[in-house]
């Protein structure tokens, strides 16, 4: 089985391309918490990297999953460039749980959280041709059941990106917000949130418990969310080219 959690696509694309090769099934996250998956001889975890660590909605998902200490875990993070604590800190949760990662990896691929900057994430996608024989590399590694810890090790800023304070500042900064100017309650933002965070009343309602994924911000028709204080623009708005949006609705 291999699990992901993703909100424009990359780590969903990363996920089905290594359960192709071994034979597995992809699962979102979400949905694997809600799963037992004991029975599972191989178990991935696909991920991003927000701000040098691990995505706030999957360090609280984790410690829900129900998976046999005997599986072979692998963790993949797909990422803008530096992975961080990314994979160290869900290490330590699994390990907690008597659950040790057998490998991880990262990979780079283009970063969404770049229009928050005024950068357009489509600029990247030469991110996909550069880093290809990485993909193999890892789906080799994972098929042959390999043990090796790559980009793993805690890192000291990390940790100073992870503080309270700062992730905090963070989330403010990256947390979308609805443009009720340009919103036309078309629900679409409601179907494309991986929190179920996201309601229509007339206009679009953000709730508290934004993850930052920018989900609903790429996919929105009329450009009305917004982060970082800028306007979103249509040509900077980003999904990986092979996964289509109706694959990331929540289920």
């Amino acid at each position: 089985m291999v699990i992901y959690f993703s909100g424009t696509g990359n780590s969903l694309a990363i996920a089905r391309s290594i359960a192709a090769a071994t034979n597995e099934q992809v699962l979102p996250l979400t949905q694997a918490v809600r799963e037992d998956l004991t029975s599972e001889k191989r178990i991935g975890l696909v991920y991003p990297s927000y701000d040098f660590n691990v995505p706030p909605a999957v360090r609280t998902l984790v410690p829900k999953l129900q998976i046999n200490a005997r599986a072979y875990v692998f963790i993949i993070i797909p990422c803008g460039a530096q992975a961080g604590n990314s994979s160290w800190t869900v290490r330590k949760l699994l390990q907690a749980k008597g659950i040790r990662v057998a490998y991880t990896h990262k990979i780079r691929v283009p970063d969404n959280s770049a229009i928050v900057f005024g950068r357009n994430p489509n600029d990247q996608k030469w991110k996909f041709r550069r880093f290809a024989s990485r993909l193999q590399t890892i789906i080799d590694d994972v098929k042959a059941e390999r043990h090796a810890y790559h980009y793993s090790w805690w890192s000291p800023l990390a940790w100073v990106m992870g503080t309270r304070r700062m992730e905090e500042w963070m989330l403010r900064t990256f947390r979308p917000a609805v443009n009720e100017s340009k919103c036309i309650g078309c629900g679409i933002c409601v179907k494309m949130c991986p929190m179920r965070n996201i309601a229509i009343d007339e206009k679009a309602g953000i709730g508290p418990h934004c993850t930052a994924c920018l989900a609903c911000l790429h996919a929105c028709p009329q450009q009305a969310i917004e982060a970082g204080g800028k306007p979103t623009i249509k040509e900077r708005q980003y999904c990986h080219p092979d996964i289509k949006r109706s694959d990331l609705s929540a289920k």
